[in-house]
C-alpha cells in the first residue's frame, strides 16, 4: 500500500485594506463618515445629473471650499463627466452628485447636456458635398 498524500486546502491571503493618508485611525476612505463629510448636509433635492453630464468650472476654488470641491474645480477647467470626475476622485455617484448639486447652487459650476450626435447626417448638407465634388 502506497502513502496517501494530505490534501492542502488554499488558504486565503488576507487582503490588504487601503487607508488614505488623512484616514489615521478614524476609517477607511470610502467609510460612511467620510462620504457624510464630503456631501454635507444639504437641504433640498439634488440636480438632474447623469453619468455623461458635463461639468465646467465657472471660477476658481474659493478658499473657504472643502478639498473636493477645489479638485472638482480644477479638474472642470475643461469639461468632465461626472462619471469621469468620479472615478478621478474615486466618489461614488451619489456622493458626486450632491457635492456638484452644492457646486451648482453656489454657481462655482455649470452643467451641460452631453453632445449628441445625429443618428443620421442632413441630406441637404450631403448633396451640397456632392454637387461641390462634381464641379472640381
Amino acid at each position: 500500500m502506497t502513502p496517501r498524500r494530505k490534501r492542502r486546502l488554499p488558504q486565503e491571503a488576507p487582503s490588504p485594506t487601503p487607508v488614505a493618508p488623512d484616514a489615521g485611525e478614524e476609517g477607511e476612505a470610502g467609510s460612511p463618515e467620510r462620504l457624510y463629510a464630503v456631501t454635507g448636509l444639504h437641504e433640498g433635492g439634488r440636480a438632474q445629473l447623469d453619468l455623461v453630464t458635463l461639468i465646467v468650472a465657472r471660477s476658481a476654488p474659493p478658499p473657504s471650499g472643502t478639498p473636493e470641491q477645489a479638485a472638482v474645480l480644477r479638474l472642470c477647467s475643461a469639461p468632465l463627466s461626472v462619471a469621469e470626475l468620479s472615478a478621478y476622485l474615486d466618489l461614488p455617484f451619489s456622493a458626486m452628485t450632491a457635492l456638484i448639486t452644492e457646486l451648482i447652487g453656489a454657481d462655482l459650476v455649470q452643467a451641460r447636456a452631453p453632445i449628441v450626435r445625429q443618428a443620421l447626417p442632413d441630406r441637404t448638407l450631403l448633396e451640397a458635398v456632392m454637387h461641390g465634388l462634381q464641379r472640381l
